[in-house]
């Protein structure tokens, strides 16, 4: 269990404190179990609550779903679009973004993963909202790398194929770190900023 799931770290904007806790469990469980085999038993039990109490909060399963994908998702965006809009070259500001966006996903794997990975199971409504948002963050990818590619920096033969592939090498990060391994957050950060540069051939 990650340090983030046991203290909330992740989760501080959201009120009253037993709601915070329940979207806590919902985390736990959907990265543990999956979000179809976890019940709103499961999620009560993990927060020391009864099924009952669940319901004053979140009305389902899966609005607490779109709760957890909707706080990443719009921290996602937020922190993209601010290496975006920096001073600096292209080739600064995607190594920025690749840092820190692979950073988030490996502090909070735990997040990262349902986020990520659990989007089929919400709402029709809620997933249209959530896909808005993760074409905002491609977007932000998309700029810095088309700006690169006017100002000479980098050699991309395909844009849009480009910054799906950096994006899908970001989010995976959440799918296998371990906090325990030899790599932390901010090395498994560099790391990558440095490989995505050498993917779009930044010069210099």
């Amino acid at each position: 269990m990650s340090v983030e799931a046991v203290t909330g770290e992740a989760w501080g904007d959201i009120t009253p404190d037993a709601a915070r806790r329940l979207v806590i469990a919902a985390v736990q469980a959907f990265a543990e179990r999956g979000y179809h085999a976890t019940t709103t038993r499961d999620i009560a039990g993990r927060a020391g609550m009864s099924p009952a109490a669940l319901y004053i909060h979140y009305k389902t399963k899966e609005e607490l779903l779109y709760q957890i994908s909707k706080v990443g998702h719009l921290r996602s965006l937020a922190m993209l679009a601010e290496a975006r809009d920096a001073e600096g070259s292209a080739a600064e500001r995607l190594a920025t973004a690749v840092r820190v966006f692979v950073r988030w996903h490996a502090e909070h794997h735990t997040t990262g993963r349902v986020v990520q990975y659990e989007l089929g199971a919400l709402a029709e409504e809620h997933h249209a909202e959530i896909v808005a948002l993760r074409r905002q963050s491609e977007d932000a990818i998309r700029s810095i790398i088309k700006d690169g590619v006017t100002a000479g920096e980098f050699d991309v033969p395909e844009i849009s194929g480009t910054t799906l592939a950096v994006l899908s090498l970001c989010i995976d990060v959440a799918r296998w770190f371990n906090p325990l391994g030899r790599r932390t957050p901010d090395e498994v950060g560099a790391l990558y900023a440095d490989l995505v540069l050498r993917m779009v051939r930044a010069t210099g």
